[in-house]
């Protein structure tokens, strides 16, 4: 008997191209995540990092930037002569400052606040070449159900930063079926009514990023069913650069099984 692939497939395949492709040249942004070349933690008083202009330092969850009209540090759309204010959201993506053709991300993470260097000359994104990834298999295309929590939690979780922790807001429960085993995963808010599952599995640490990796559900229906498409499990900034502040997978979400779908390792 000769094997044919189905129409099915073929859309499934050519779907996940398109979606990769796209997922590929955000990457490829002058100043996204593999544009990264330093993270510094700023204190109290005045300091320079690395080759910035001007003095930065770290105020009541904010940051003060001090420097001169000449060195071209721009705020909101103005030159910096003097001080200027950023105060960015806890958890969130921070605010950028323009130097020169640099992005600084002036992140906060709890208490602490932070710089981060997005640079468009940055090695790592010179040398991408795309993120390698396992074949599309339509056995990993699966039904869950959603068990949504009467109220939804703040959860706190560590991060690949030592000390340093996160706080998503988690809906509910997943469960699924994976490699004939039920599994079972807190799931966090996503956007547009979507879920997020950041789990471990079988592969952390072989051929996937040790840190975990993340999944978008479909929108649940309203009798708790969702498509979830292994497929499309994606990794984190962290699997990228030393750079970044991940959160790492809320504890428990571990698949007891191999997730031989979606990215693998970054080269």
């Amino acid at each position: 008997m000769t094997a044919t692939v189905g129409a099915a497939d073929t859309d499934l395949a050519g779907d996940w191209a398109a979606w990769h492709a796209e997922r590929e040249d955000v990457l490829r942004a002058p100043h996204g995540w593999l544009s990264l070349t330093g993270l510094h933690w700023l204190v109290g008083e005045p300091r320079s990092y690395q080759d910035l202009p001007g003095t930065w330092r770290a105020r009541d969850g904010g940051a003060d930037i001090t420097a001169e009209a000449a060195d071209g540090v721009v705020v909101d759309g103005a030159v910096v002569d003097g001080t200027a204010r950023v105060e960015p959201v806890d958890g969130k993506p921070g605010v950028l400052v323009t130097v020169g053709e640099r992005r600084v991300e002036v992140i906060r993470r709890e208490e602490h606040v932070a710089l981060r260097v997005r640079d468009p000359q940055a090695p790592t994104l010179q040398r991408f070449s795309g993120v390698p990834a396992f074949p599309v298999d339509a056995s990993w295309v699966v039904t869950g159900r959603f068990e949504p929590w009467d109220t939804p939690q703040r959860i706190d979780v560590d991060t690949v930063i030592d000390g340093l922790g996160f706080h998503p807001t988690a809906v509910g429960t997943v469960r699924l079926t994976v490699g004939g085993a039920e599994q079972e995963l807190v799931a966090l808010a996503g956007q547009a009514g979507e879920l997020k599952l950041h789990f471990r599995d079988g592969t952390s640490g072989h051929s996937t990023y040790g840190g975990g990796r993340t999944l978008s559900t479909d929108e649940p229906a309203a009798d708790g069913t969702v498509r979830i498409d292994l497929n499309r499990t994606i990794n984190l900034p962290c699997a990228f650069s030393a750079f970044a502040t991940c959160p790492l997978p809320p504890a428990g979400n571990v698949v007891t099984v191999p997730v031989e779908a979606g990215e693998k390792t970054p080269a």
